[in-house]
């Protein structure tokens, strides 16, 4: 059904490569094919963005350089101008997400007729890392009209008069991950998919497979993704004498081309709320090794030893064990690519998206 007297707006830092960007523009392509009006609020333009949808209208809410004054007078315009914006944009509801945006979406539409909505989606005690920065989310999420969250573990964090404004709603799978899965010869190659930095710790994958490498010579690993960490990495498997075997190709586009016929899929994030890559691979059919991380999204998503392994944070001895075990063992590794392919069907972007339009009718109609 056509809603063009809905208006939706999505508030993020920017549109950079990343799990919530992409889920903010698969969600406002759907919102404009539904009819709505949608526009993307974004502190920042950067570099290698996601595209936005046709029809979607863009606003820079950050001040420019004429702009600037002092630090604290700063804040301020920047408040004034994303108030501004607000106001003039006139949605019926304001879609944000992670850290200090939803703090600062609440308190930039006060006594506006839009609608709030805040989405925490990592480890929240990581997007609120400090004393006053879990004061000030535990206060003002008090008057967010819905919050939504990625796993019930991520709920605990707030106090139970809060969780019960909070809604655990999916992330649709990546259109380019809905196919069937592939069935044929899969050569030995484990892959893995993610920005080359300190949390997403590819070093623990490298480690690992470089401690079994040699008792199964036709195997290899490909990291694909981009990071300050890129060549440092690079120099350890130098270093390890792993040139061969392990490469690092950098960001790619074609990602779901890439892995669909690969061996496995590995995930050694010390942190992550619900890992996109994760469940691309899995809706793929690869099967599946992750990290298991405090906020339980690769636990909502893997049930151990069935349609996956979860293995303890940095734990490279138990990602080796793992490893072998699926490489040693092909048939294994098939019954597992195969239950972990039946998630796809659980998160079809049409399914998803269709719940969150849904909750935010409920919130607008309020």
């Amino acid at each position: 059904m056509k809603n063009s007297s809905r208006h939706i707006a999505f508030y993020i830092g920017s549109l950079s490569k990343g799990g919530a960007e992409r889920v903010f523009v698969n969600l406002a392509q759907y919102f404009l094919e539904k009819g709505y009006r949608v526009t993307m609020v974004t502190q920042y333009q950067r570099e290698n963005e996601y595209a936005l949808p046709a029809g979607a209208t863009r606003v820079i809410s950050d001040i420019t350089p004429e702009e600037e004054g002092g630090r604290i007078g700063n804040f301020f315009r920047r408040f004034g101008k994303l108030r501004r914006i607000f106001k003039e944009t006139g949605a019926d509801l304001v879609l944000s997400t992670f850290g200090k945006n939803n703090l600062m979406a609440i308190c930039t539409n006060a006594f506006l007729p839009t609608k709030v909505v805040v989405s925490v989606v990592a480890e929240p005690k990581e997007e609120y890392a400090g004393r006053l920065m879990r004061f000030l989310a535990k206060t003002l999420f008090y008057f967010a009209d819905g919050i939504v969250m990625q796993t019930k573990e991520a709920v605990r964090f707030f106090p139970k008069s809060l969780q019960k404004k909070c809604v655990i709603l999916k992330n649709s799978v990546n259109p380019a991950f809905v196919r069937p899965r592939f069935v044929g010869e899969r050569q030995q190659e484990i892959v893995a998919v993610g920005r080359v930095d300190a949390n997403k710790n590819h070093r623990m994958a490298i480690r690992a497979f470089a401690s079994i490498a040699g008792r199964f010579p036709q195997s290899c690993l490909t990291i694909y993704g981009e990071g300050e960490l890129r060549q440092q990495l690079l120099e350890e498997i130098r270093q390890l004498g792993m040139a061969d075997r392990i490469s690092m190709p950098g960001a790619v586009t074609d990602v779901a081309d890439r892995i669909e016929k690969a061996y496995a899929f590995v995930l050694t994030s010390f942190s992550e709320g619900m890992p996109n890559t994760l469940l691309e691979a899995m809706s793929l059919g690869l099967p599946c090794i992750s990290t298991d991380c405090p906020c339980g999204g690769p636990r909502d998503l893997i049930e151990d030893g069935a349609n996956g392994f979860l293995t303890p944070v940095d734990d490279a001895a138990a990602l080796a064990e793992r490893l072998a075990a699926l490489l040693g063992d092909a048939r294994l590794a098939d019954e597992m690519g195969r239950r972990a392919a039946a998630l796809q069907q659980e998160y079809l972007p049409e399914k998803v998206n269709a719940s969150w339009e849904a909750y935010f009718a409920g919130i607008i109609g309020k």
